[in-house]
């Protein structure tokens, strides 16, 4: 058995991922700050309830539902907005030659993926460990 057979590991690698690549599109971004008609890419972070939905259906579970008791909780069943719905923010600085890469706006974004990389790294570490103490292999 290996760390890739648990389904918690397949998620936090699968999000190393996906930091991984976007911080490949976040440095081309700072690299074409002064191109021409450079437009500035960006991943779209993936909708957690469809890969919960394929954690639920391989662990055997057909379908699994936010319950709302009480009429004051938010979010019931049909009350959640749909991800492709957003629309997506438009640039509101241009330079003249029609680059919108905004320098300050990369920096943060890639700040962002350091710190969530970071999280899933000790996340991923945590875990390991916690498997090495249940089989007496720890500290």
């Amino acid at each position: 058995m290996t760390t890739q057979s648990i389904a918690l590991f397949t998620a936090l690698g699968s999000k190393m991922d996906f930091l991984n690549q976007r911080q490949g599109i976040i440095a081309q971004n700072v690299s074409n700050a002064d191109t021409p008609g450079y437009r500035p890419r960006d991943l779209v972070q993936p909708d957690f309830s469809k890969v919960l939905k394929n954690v639920s259906q391989k662990g055997g579970l057909s379908q699994v539902r936010m319950e709302a008791t009480s009429k004051d909780h938010l979010g019931a069943v049909n009350g959640t907005e749909e991800p492709d719905a957003r629309k997506q923010r438009d640039t509101y600085e241009v330079a003249l030659g029609g680059n919108a890469v905004i320098m300050e706006e990369q920096l943060i974004k890639a700040n962002e993926n350091i710190m969530d990389y970071n999280l899933i790294t000790n996340l991923y570490q945590k875990n390991v460990g916690l498997i090495k103490t249940a089989l007496g292999k720890g500290r």
